[in-house]
């Protein structure tokens, strides 16, 4: 079998599910009649538009792979989710899957608001096409991940939309589908049941699981996805690596981190520039190369004591990397003038990803910022694709036998 590898995992050629020039419709109707009689008197003058939600998608999502669909509201990554589900049938194309599959949607849907939480674990799990038998010995998985405890006999029209997800997320993963498709609803739980998911997923990943997920969030997309497809007004926008996809949604959107400077501007830092080990200008390092992040600053009056550093930030804005003159133990008396600040690193042992870079003049107590420029410059991380994260360290395995 001819597989592939990403990151730490090894993903088949072979199909899960095949999507062969699909096109999807929904009639966009002109004219609304609230009564009877006007129902009666237009029916057979009543207009409509046709709405192509869909139109022309080729896609191959392959066993063990884990595909993220990006895009702005309206542009079909719901309509394609539902497809895959067959809850709906395109227009054009088909759709095949091979393997089970389990489906996380809108809030509610496959629940009956009626019936208990208990209830609907095995009208959902029937649905799937699983027997009771075959659910009692996992029953107590699906409501232990839930968290629900004893409001899982409650009936499921007094819940919130956060035990909704709980609920259904706990059914979809434990009922351990070849397939598990995802729309938005990750994004209404808690932070404590999002991290939760995520850290299942990627148990599921390892397993070789299909995982097809529907998000806003793209830098979510592009941290647990091996590819990603960016969908805009019903037709593929781009489909490839989610660093690439995501990068280029991002400046579609304009979503990127959004650069600022503010400060005194006692001292004024003119220029930053990101070179390599023989002193030339770059964004583009490979893991383990040399980099050089070079502050060009002047200060309009004499400053005693001031403290310069520089920090590194990912996608999602956190902090990967930072430090400045003062937590590495080096005291600067006075600047006046021009000058120049290196900060050199002799390996960069990040990987994958674009990395933003924040660079700042202040006090040594840092109440007062002189110049602080805020993610206006940026490098980009390749790796050989070997371990997963943000830091590539040295592992030596050693197997012993007992």
């Amino acid at each position: 079998m001819t597989v592939r590898e990403i990151g730490t995992r090894q993903v088949s050629q072979i199909p899960a599910i095949e999507v062969e020039g699909v096109s999807k419709s929904f009639r966009l109707y002109r004219d609304v009649n609230y009564t009877l009689k006007e129902r009666i008197i237009n029916f057979r003058k009543r207009g409509y538009d046709l709405f192509w939600a869909l139109k022309g998608i080729d896609l191959i999502v392959y066993k063990g792979e884990t595909l993220g669909i990006i895009g702005p509201n309206g542009s079909g990554k719901s309509t394609l989710l539902r497809m895959m589900t067959r809850i709906m049938k395109p227009n054009e194309g088909r759709i095949q899957t091979h393997g089970t599959i389990a489906a996380l949607l809108e809030l509610g849907a496959g629940f009956h608001p009626d019936l208990t939480g208990r209830e609907n674990i095995y009208l959902n799990a029937s649905i799937l096409g699983f027997k009771r038998q075959e659910l009692e010995g996992i029953m107590d998985d699906i409501i232990s991940f839930s968290e629900l405890g004893p409001f899982i006999d409650n009936q499921v029209k007094n819940y919130s939309s956060g035990m909704y997800v709980r609920l259904g997320f706990s059914i979809a993963i434990n009922l351990n589908p070849d397939i598990l498709l995802i729309d938005e609803v990750l994004a209404v739980g808690d932070e404590s049941f999002q991290t939760k998911c995520l850290n299942r997923i990627a148990r599921m990943q390892q397993e070789g699981k299909t995982i097809v997920l529907v998000t806003h969030e793209a830098n979510i997309a592009a941290s647990i996805c091996d590819r990603v497809l960016w969908l805009e007004k019903g037709v593929e926008k781009m489909l490839g690596g989610s660093y690439e996809v995501t990068e280029g949604y991002h400046e579609a959107m304009r979503m990127r981190p959004e650069g600022s400077e503010f400060g005194t501007r006692e001292i004024v830092i003119e220029k930053v520039e990101i070179l390599d080990g023989s002193g030339k200008k770059t964004t583009e390092f490979e893991t383990g190369e040399s980099i050089l992040v070079r502050l060009h600053y002047d200060a309009h009056k004499p400053i005693d004591d001031p403290v310069f550093g520089f920090g590194f930030y990912n996608q999602m804005g956190f902090m990967v990397y930072g430090t400045n003159t003062r937590l590495r133990g080096i005291d600067i008396e006075r600047v006046e003038g021009r000058g120049m600040i290196d900060f050199r690193i002799s390996s960069m042992p990040i990987l994958d990803g674009r990395y933003y870079v924040s660079v700042a003049a202040h006090t040594r107590d840092g109440m007062i910022n002189y110049h602080w420029l805020d993610k206006l410059s940026y490098f980009d991380m390749h790796s050989p694709g070997k371990e997963e994260g943000y830091l590539a360290m040295e592992c030596d395995i050693t197997i012993v036998p007992e």
